[in-house]
Formats: structure tokens, C-alpha cells, sequence
């Protein structure tokens, strides 16, 4: 295509849009979108297929901003288009309660297919949103009938690039062959701190193509739309591998005394600045938010394109559901996530006389079980499926030309396991689970902080979560992870006790979809609590639930109508901590002291739970309680009270077999009777 004066009057406004609105809001980043501008308009107006009246239509392409600082980049581009974004909104870009704020925002935007901020984030995100489109199309698309055929697109900058993050998606992309992901590398040249030559020379094309990508390298021709465009339609011929565009662009392109500067990345351009700038351009130098009627026009055809693309596609899986009936209901499926009837009846069940268990292996028994009837999961470990036991046993793994399959090896690479992750979630028809030791959360924390911004239903399947590990040692023992996750706002994190506990940890988060749930299951062997003398396995659902009652219930006076008696001291443990309260509350029985034994494995499922349903399982007339957790007292306060006494661990651990470790740090039966003897003193 060549450029005619009406394109190049769509590439200056969306530039202006950009440069107002950073102006307005005195706050934001100006240089990129006016660098960008003419890629972002050859790829929205001559590739991509969106429909701006349908944002969620299923076969649409994706479009991921990384660099996510360069947001009015696309809130201009989805104004223009035609998406359910207001001239306002664009005015009040960065302000209290817009829908267009500093970076682009999942579920808040129309049109935004992910939260991007963090610099790499975006970029591992598309590669799940590439793997979920890999999977379902090779499920599901027949000899003419190609009902999932997207491409997911990605800006990206030199900051991604610099984040090591971005090379665990590279290499993993380039891996499996993702054909269907391209992405556009925005090389600027320009950080914050100045000319990216003070910290960054690499060679970003040996780089790719030793990732197996497809290069192309477009040198100095980032105001050239056709040689852009020639791009994207190589690109997407490109078919077994994906594609990095290389393209040279000049921030703050057009500003005579900002552009190729760092200051054109960060901050207003200033009020005379803008004026010089838009007389570059050709501009109107005092208007502000400009959108010229011929530019409105032209760029609202999106509207009726999109909708053409997505009738044609309609008609497509029409055909589809008449030729293909049993794959179309599966398809639905998919999309639906809906849970069939009886799935929780095939949930294994454990009795004592099965022996101890860990709790991590329980993930085996419940993927055998319910895998089949939940099609739509998929997952993986990062390397350790042995020890996490994530295995889907009826299929294999996915990779290149096996993309059906459901296990993912995700390699060493915790970060864009979970990022990636949360991209299959957003794509749709899949519900993805993920899996490592639960210390290695902290090379994945940036990307599960995100899914739980989002949202999204991720399933967090963490195992080795306590010094309970034992011989590894201080690197590979969790002490502050549990409290940290705690804080961590939507996010539902279960501890289980036991194997039945573990069950229901399992059904609560498959059941779970207003946000990511994080399983933090045990390796050592936990024994099973016979639940004919303990309260039921399924109080996981609820949070806490009272495991073993104080043993003197009533007390019948004159009347004889039954009064309740309350326990002396109310013993709180999760996982494998609640064996301890157990054989603690047997001792403490001995010397006349009741003590009752709350299991509580999540601190979020509890809270949502009524008050009197909170207080009968924790009265609070009980001031004596004992927090018994093997990790950080951090939080436990809001539980045990001002009186309450945490027995927790606030130093690293250390290398030893598991019981000398609990015995060293003061996780024993003795330790918890002891405080409690001398709360009754008092």
C-alpha cells in the first residue's frame, strides 16, 4: 500500500490524540505512541481483524501493548476505530474513575486483551494467548473449516527485551513453533536514563533466529506504512515459526527539540513543544483533541469490517455445528467451562487405612479423576513434574505439531509459566493450572500479581511448602511466602491438612472464577484424619471449620436445657500444622484444659463466609487462641486477637530431616501446650 494524504492525516491524529492527552493529564508518555502511530495504523487498518461493536468475538485477532507505558497509543487507536471509548475518555486519560488510565487495563478497557506494566509481562502473555489459540485450533479445526484461525499480535520495546523475563518467552515460542504470534520490536533507541548504548548492544536479530523466530529486520522505516505492512503479510505466511519485526522508530518523532531524547519518553512534551510539533505535522497548532471528520470516517470502517469477519466466521461454525455436531458441542464446551453434572462424585476419597499421604499427591489422584470430564484443563510444571505429580496420565505433552496434547513442560522457567498462564486464561477455552515448588513463586510473583489484578482463574498448584521439605534447606524452604500471598489482594490461597483436605482444595479452585487460586501442598507424608471423630474434610469449602471439638459440649442445668460450654483456648494450624494442634490438644486434655482445633486452610474462603458461621467456629468470647503455621506469624493477629499467641517461624530454615527441623524451631505439641498452660494462668 502506499501512503496517501488521508493515511497520513490518520498517523497525525492519532499522534495529536496522544500528545493532548499526555499534555492534559500532565502525566504520561508521549514519545512512543508518536513514533508508533504508523505501525499501529497498518496493522489495525490493513491486518488485524477485531470487531469494535464485539470485543470478546472469539476468533478475533489479539493485540498486546507491552510497552504498555505507550497506552494512549492504544486507547487513540481504539477510539478511532470505533470501540466503546469516547473522545471524554480520551480527555481524561490518567484521571480518577477513566476508563483510559496509565496502562492498559484488562476488563476495564474495551478492547484491551491484557494488563500490561511491568516491562516483559506482555510479551509472555502473548505467548499464552498464541498456545491457547495452538491447542484449540489443532482440536478443533476440520479440512475447510478453520473456526479458531487468529493471529496474536505484540508491541514491544527495548525495555522488554532488556527484562530477562521476555528471554524465557522468546525461547520458549520459538520452541513450540508458535507460528500465529508476531510481534513488532519498537527499537527506539531510548530509555529513561538516556540512549539504550549506555546499558543494551545486543544483536536482537542473531538474538531471535537463535530462538528459532522468523526476523525481519525493517531498519530506519518506521514512518513507511507500506513497508510495514509488507511485514505483517510476510509475517503471517510465515507459518512454523514466529515472527519478530525489527523496526527503527525515533521517539518523540516530530518534536524539534525532543525527539530521538529521553525526554520525549516520560513526561509532557510542554505547551510550546506541542505547538512545534503540530506545525511539523501540519497540524492545527491550538487544536486540541482534533479528530477531523474525513479521519473519523475512514477509521470507523473497522466497524463494518469487523462485523463482516465475524459474520463470515459465523457462518463457518454454523456449518460447522450441522457438519460436525459432537465437536461443535465440545467446542461449547470449552468456551463455557461449565461443570457436568456429578464430576465431583469421581473425587477420590481417602480413609486412615490408606496411610500417610502428602498432600501433593492427591494432584494425581484428582487429574485422573476428573481430567476426562474437564477436557478444557490444561497444564504443567516448571520442570518438576515428578515431585508436583501435575500429570494429565491420558495425554501427552504439548509442543510443536503436538499442540492437542494438555501437559505442558514448561522448562526452568517459572516466570512465563505463570504469565503465560494467564494469557490461556484470557484467550478463552482452557482453564489453565501451573506448577512449581512453592519457593520458586518468587520468579513468578510479577506475573501472579497480574493474574490477580485481572482476575483471572488461574490455578496455582504449589508444592514443598514449608521446612517440612527438609534436607534441600534454607534456599528451597518457604518461610515469608504464605504471609506475602495472604496480602496479596484476590488471590485464595489453601493450605490443606490432609488428603481429604487437599480433594477439596481442588474442587474449590476448579469451581473458583473470580481469581486466581493457589493450592500450597505438602511433601512430606501428612497422616488422614479419620473424619468419623473429626469434623468434615469438605469445611476447606468454607475457609476453617472445627476439625476436633473441645470434648465437654453441654452442661444441663436445673432446667435442663443444654447450655454450650465453651473451649478454654481454640487451637488455628493449616496444613500440616494441624496434626500438632491435635496431639497438643490430647495433652492439654490431660491437665483439664479444652482446648478446640480449627483447621483453617484459607483465610479467604473464610471471610466470605456470614458472621455467624465466623463465630461459631471461632467464638469471640475466646480470647485464648493459638495460631500454630509453619511460616511467618505475619497475619495471624486478625485470628488469634490481641491475646492470641502465634507459633510461627520468623527466621530461615535450614538443612536437616523434616522432624528435627519442626522440633528445633519449636513447631511440637509441647510448645503449643505449654503457651496454652500459661494463657490459663493468666
Amino acid at each position: 500500500m502506499n501512503e496517501t494524504p488521508l493515511d497520513t492525516k490518520c498517523i497525525n491524529t492519532i499522534r495529536c490524540l496522544a500528545i493532548d492527552a499526555v499534555q492534559k493529564a500532565n502525566s504520561g508518555h508521549p514519545g512512543t505512541p508518536m513514533a508508533l502511530a504508523p505501525a499501529a495504523y497498518a496493522l489495525w487498518m490493513n491486518h488485524m481483524r477485531f470487531n469494535p461493536k464485539d470485543p470478546h468475538w472469539p476468533n478475533r485477532d489479539r493485540f498486546v501493548l507491552s510497552n504498555g507505558h505507550a497506552s494512549m497509543l492504544q486507547y487513540a487507536m481504539l477510539h478511532l476505530t470505533g470501540y466503546d471509548i469516547s473522545l471524554e475518555d480520551i480527555k481524561n486519560f490518567r484521571q480518577w474513575g477513566s476508563i483510559t488510565p496509565g496502562h492498559p487495563e484488562y476488563r476495564l478497557t474495551p478492547g484491551i486483551e491484557t494488563t500490561t506494566g511491568p516491562l516483559g509481562q506482555g510479551i509472555m502473555t502473548a505467548v499464552g494467548m498464541a498456545m491457547a489459540e495452538a491447542h484449540l485450533s489443532s482440536i478443533f479445526n476440520k479440512d475447510g473449516y478453520d473456526i479458531i484461525d487468529h493471529y496474536t499480535y505484540v508491541f514491544c520495546s527495548d525495555g522488554d527485551l532488556m527484562e530477562g523475563a521476555s528471554h524465557e518467552a522468546e525461547s520458549l515460542a520459538g520452541h513450540l513453533r508458535l507460528g500465529q504470534l508476531i510481534c513488532l520490536y519498537d527499537n527506539n533507541h531510548i530509555t529513561i536514563e538516556g540512549d539504550t548504548a549506555l546499558t543494551y548492544s545486543d544483536d536482537v536479530a542473531k538474538r531471535f533466529e537463535a530462538y528459532h523466530w522468523h526476523v525481519i529486520d525493517l531498519g530506519d522505516k518506521g514512518n513507511d506504512i507500506a513497508t510495514i505492512s509488507a511485514a505483517y503479510d510476510e509475517a503471517k505466511k510465515t507459518t512454523d515459526r514466529p515472527t519478530m519485526i525489527i523496526l527503527r522508530t525515533h521517539i518523540g518523532y516530530g518534536s524539534p527539540h525532543k525527539q530521538d531524547k529521553s525526554s520525549a519518553h516520560g513526561s509532557p512534551l510542554g505547551e510550546d513543544e506541542v505547538r512545534l510539533t503540530k506545525q511539523f505535522y501540519g497540524w492545527p497548532e491550538d487544536a486540541k483533541f482534533l479528530v477531523p471528520d474525513d479521519v473519523a470516517v475512514h477509521m470507523s470502517q473497522a466497524i463494518d469490517t469487523g462485523k463482516t469477519a465475524q459474520q463470515e466466521w459465523e457462518k463457518v461454525l454454523a456449518d460447522y455445528k450441522e457438519k460436525y455436531p459432537e465437536e461443535a458441542k465440545l467446542y461449547s464446551q470449552y468456551n463455557d467451562q461449565a461443570l457436568p453434572d456429578e464430576w465431583k462424585a469421581a473425587l477420590p476419597v481417602y480413609k486412615p487405612g490408606d496411610g500417610p499421604k502428602a498432600t501433593r499427591s492427591v494432584t494425581a489422584d484428582v487429574l485422573k479423576a476428573v481430567a476426562d470430564k474437564l477436557p478444557w484443563m490444561i497444564g504443567g510444571s516448571g520442570d518438576l513434574e515428578p515431585s508436583t505429580e501435575t500429570m494429565i496420565k491420558s495425554s501427552g505433552y504439548f509442543g510443536a505439531g503436538q499442540y492437542g496434547n494438555r501437559n505442558i513442560a514448561w522448562g526452568i522457567r517459572e516466570h512465563v509459566m505463570c504469565a503465560a498462564s494467564s494469557g490461556m486464561a484470557l484467550h478463552g477455552g482452557v482453564r489453565p493450572y501451573a506448577s512449581t515448588f512453592f519457593i520458586f513463586t518468587d520468579y513468578a510473583r510479577p506475573a501472579i500479581r497480574l493474574a490477580c489484578i485481572m482476575e483471572l482463574p488461574v490455578i496455582y498448584v504449589m508444592t514443598h511448602d514449608s521446612i517440612g521439605l527438609g534436607e534441600d534447606g534454607t534456599t528451597h524452604q518457604p518461610i515469608e511466602h504464605l504471609a506475602s500471598f495472604r496480602a496479596m489482594p484476590h488471590m485464595c490461597l489453601i493450605r490443606p491438612a490432609d488428603a481429604n483436605e487437599a480433594v477439596y482444595a481442588w474442587q474449590a479452585a476448579i469451581e473458583r472464577r473470580s481469581g486466581p487460586t493457589m493450592l500450597v501442598l505438602s511433601r512430606q507424608k501428612l497422616p488422614i484424619f479419620d473424619r468419623i471423630n473429626t469434623g468434615a474434610a469438605s469445611g476447606v469449602l468454607l475457609g476453617a471449620y472445627v476439625i476436633s471439638p473441645e470434648q465437654r459440649m453441654m452442661l444441663y442445668r436445673a432446667d435442663e436445657k443444654e447450655q454450650p460450654v465453651l473451649p478454654d483456648v481454640i487451637l488455628i494450624a493449616t496444613g500440616s500444622e494441624v496434626q500438632i494442634a491435635m496431639d497438643a490438644q490430647q495433652q492439654l486434655l490431660k491437665s483439664e484444659i479444652n482446648a478446640r482445633v480449627v483447621s483453617m486452610p484459607s483465610w479467604e474462603l473464610f471471610r466470605q463466609q456470614p458472621e455467624d458461621y465466623r463465630h461459631s467456629v471461632l467464638p469471640p468470647a475466646v480470647t485464648a487462641r493459638i495460631a500454630i503455621e509453619a511460616g511467618s506469624p505475619q497475619g495471624w493477629d486478625e485470628w488469634v486477637g490481641e491475646k492470641g499467641r502465634v507459633v510461627g517461624i520468623s527466621k530461615f530454615g535450614a538443612s536437616a530431616p523434616e522432624k528435627e527441623l519442626f522440633q528445633h524451631y519449636g513447631l511440637t505439641a509441647e510448645a503449643v501446650v505449654s503457651i496454652a498452660k500459661k494463657m490459663m494462668v493468666k
